[in-house]
């Protein structure tokens, strides 16, 4: 039977079946819901457990042996099989087929996968997967569902948000719910239950590994010439991405271009600020900015950029003295002294 991921906790407080499939990408959620499944099985006396990874040298058989084995002490089991490929041949097809077929009373089984293609999901073996036990596709969180998700999690921890915070946060952790997860968890852990403001949310949410990346922009927005040279040395003596901070400033660069172009058609600044979802600090550095830097500079900017992108996969020959983190402090600079 097939079951919704946000139903398996009403599933496992009235039975517990003897198989149980989870496919998904979404690692977080994926593990989540085998957390419940395993917590269920300990309740309900499976005190037993055997993992089972399926590896390059992964002999089937030990998958029905461990099926037909005795516990010493006569506890009841939970096996797990991790597939990590979704890919188990020819044999591997087989032998699920054979294994659920033939599922022991004594057990619980519990298969993992990543999500699986559209062919594969047409196999014999899926099939009788999704015949013989609980079947649970978790699909991507996507970005238009992040910020109801972050809404969700905050209140499953008695804590809340306005829009502003929540988008804030979708914002630094988009593609990576498990990073999502922890500056929740973070958040649970630094401040009490009850609505929190911008400013604890923001000041908790960018302490994360790339905390300088974006701090490099605030130099950067505000003409501090001198911490943006200090930042950049920084993060090239730390070994940080060369990409990743060209990738920062060259957003930063193009959302002053759209906001100026904006400004320059006699649009207010205000409205544009708000057009481009810029707040906070960021919102308090970005119209001295914009009303500081000549159209002209940020074009010859965002050109800049695109030539040390190339420089940096190595796709033409370097027009800048020194390397590219050096053409790098030099595109940091002309936007900063304006």
């Amino acid at each position: 039977m097939q079951l919704r991921a946000d139903a398996l906790e009403t599933h496992l407080a009235k039975s517990l079946a003897p198989l149980y499939v989870i496919t998904s990408d979404e690692h977080l959620l994926a593990l989540e819901a085998a957390d419940r499944i395993r917590k269920a099985a300990r309740a309900n006396g499976y005190s037993e457990r055997e993992v089972l990874v399926v590896e390059r040298s992964f002999k089937w058989g030990a998958l029905l042996a461990a099926n037909q084995s005795q516990s010493l002490f006569g506890d009841r089991k939970l096996i797990e099989l991790r597939i990590p490929t979704g890919k188990p041949g020819k044999d591997g097809g087989q032998a699920l087929q054979d294994y659920v077929g033939g599922l022991n009373p004594d057990n619980v089984t519990l298969i993992t996968l990543p999500k699986l293609d559209w062919q594969t999901q047409k196999a014999a073996w899926v099939s009788a997967l999704q015949q013989a036990g609980v079947y649970i596709d978790i699909p991507l969180v996507e970005r238009a569902q992040l910020p109801s998700w972050i809404g969700t999690r905050l209140a499953a921890q008695k804590q809340s948000a306005d829009r502003q915070s929540i988008d804030f946060i979708a914002d630094r952790v988009e593609g990576n719910l498990l990073a999502a997860h922890q500056e929740l968890q973070k958040l649970a852990l630094l401040h009490p239950e009850g609505k929190l403001s911008f400013e604890q949310v923001q000041d908790a949410v960018l302490n994360v590994a790339r905390y300088d990346v974006f701090k490099l922009n605030e130099a950067m927005l505000s003409g501090d010439a001198a911490r943006l040279v200090r930042m950049i040395e920084g993060l090239k003596g730390e070994g940080e991405a060369l990409p990743l901070v060209l990738w920062a400033m060259a957003e930063e660069i193009r959302i002053l271009l759209k906001i100026k172009s904006g400004a320059s058609q006699g649009k207010p600044i205000g409205m544009l600020l708000k057009e481009y979802r810029i707040w906070g600090p960021r919102e308090r550095l970005m119209e001295p900015a914009v009303k500081r830097l000549r159209l002209s500079t940020l074009e010859t900017a965002l050109q800049e950029a695109a030539q040390i992108d190339k420089m940096v996969k190595g796709l033409r020959a370097r027009a800048f003295a020194g390397d590219a983190w050096d053409a790098l402090l030099q595109l940091g600079l002309k936007v900063a002294r304006g």
